[in-house]
């Protein structure tokens, strides 16, 4: 094996691997997971509003029922009191207290009754987004599992690609090497390009039929590059 042919063998494997890392980042499953990662979010925001929402409203329940509570202590006391009057201004003045507690207590049972049909759907739906949130979380896990399996798919791949790439590089000539590292930084990844039907295969034009015809009589080891590109050319 010349070095050319060594070096066009490290190459594709360094090709193999970009294409395999470039796999590995654009998996479908991984736009999956963030799609029901995202329907997840979607779905915990509607809950965290509605819970706001039951919250805000039980509080205002509770309110209104510890005043109907405080109001019911005060008709009591008033109803003791009036059950022991005997002066008629005095009875008059505590029963129409007792009738403005009474009213007051009632205008605010009506309150509490307009919540309570408020809170009933709100619920209910929050239920409804509790039981569609758990579903939402199984199918996040199944996302996550399936990235998971074809994440490691990949990377075996690339494992075995990575073994290989020490002993190719090895067989290439150090200063060949450090240039062939340079261009592949500059190039997009390839430095190396085969010459196929007077085509350089690295950026796909065809080469004057002088040059072809100059490549095919370098000794196998020189160097030759593609004009148009700069990519080192294997020949011969």
């Amino acid at each position: 094996m010349s070095d050319w042919e060594a070096l066009l063998a490290l190459q594709r494997l360094d090709t193999t691997h970009d294409q395999l890392q470039h796999r590995l980042a654009n998996l479908p499953e991984r736009a999956a997971l963030a799609d029901a990662q995202a329907q997840v979010a979607a779905c915990q925001a509607r809950l965290d509003e509605l819970d706001a929402r039951i919250a805000e409203l039980a509080r205002s329940q509770k309110r209104l029922e510890d005043e109907i509570a405080l109001i019911e202590a005060k008709e009591r006391d008033v109803e003791r009191r009036l059950a022991r009057g005997t002066v008629p201004r005095e009875v008059q003045a505590m029963s129409d207290e007792l009738d403005s507690l009474r009213s007051r207590r009632g205008g605010m049972e009506d309150e509490v009754l307009e919540l309570m049909e408020q809170l009933e759907p709100l619920q209910a739906e929050a239920d409804a987004a509790t039981e569609e949130r758990a579903r939402l979380d199984a199918a996040e896990v199944e996302a996550r599992e399936a990235l998971a399996a074809a994440a490691e798919a990949i990377e075996a791949e690339l494992a075995g690609v990575s073994a290989e790439r020490g002993p190719a590089a090895a067989r290439v000539p150090a200063s060949l090497l450090e240039e062939y590292e340079r261009l592949r930084a500059r190039l997009g990844g390839v430095a190396v390009a085969e010459v196929v039907n007077g085509r350089c295969t690295g950026c796909m034009l065809s080469l004057p039929a002088s040059e072809v015809e100059r490549l095919r009589h370098l000794a196998p080891d020189e160097r030759a590059t593609c004009e148009e590109c700069g990519r080192l050319l294997v020949h011969g």
